[in-house]
């Protein structure tokens, strides 16, 4: 998910070091749990970003803004096979609360990309759906 505070700042987390994203950040997200397929993917956003980041108020908006793809090598995946990863890129306004990191991320911060570079913080998927989701943010800008 890319949360959006007041300032237009995006939320990061950052990546654990033992995983695909070493070195880089990451969104708040996960996977559909196997007994999720049907639920609705409010309902599935709002558990993850309760397990990831706490128990924050959000304003989420209803479509996807971006997509992504990312590959998790057979060298770091459990089943020792290659795991395919697309990603669906909501966006929310954070209204409140507090952030709490769970094991999964080593901390957080708000970043601009109009002041930083999105390259230097992001890789695979997410950096794609990222450059996507600015690409089209841009465009929407320029025509309001």
């Amino acid at each position: 998910m890319i949360i959006k505070n007041a300032r237009g700042e995006i939320l990061l987390l950052n990546a654990d070091p033992k995983g695909s994203f070493a070195g880089f950040y990451d969104f708040p997200g996960g996977r559909i749990d196997t007994n999720e397929f049907t639920t609705p993917f409010f309902d599935i956003i709002k558990r993850e970003i309760l397990e990831e980041i706490g128990n924050i108020k959000f304003v989420l908006s209803p479509k996807p803004v971006a997509i992504g793809r990312h590959l998790v090598p057979a060298s770091m995946s459990k089943n020792g096979s290659d795991i395919r990863i697309l990603y669906l890129f909501f966006e929310a306004k954070y209204m409140s609360g507090e952030i709490v990191i769970s094991n999964e991320h080593t901390g957080f911060k708000w970043t601009n990309f109009s002041k930083e570079d999105p390259t230097k913080l992001l890789k695979s998927g997410n950096l794609e759906g990222v450059k996507m989701y600015l690409s089209e943010t841009m465009k929407f800008e320029n025509i309001v």
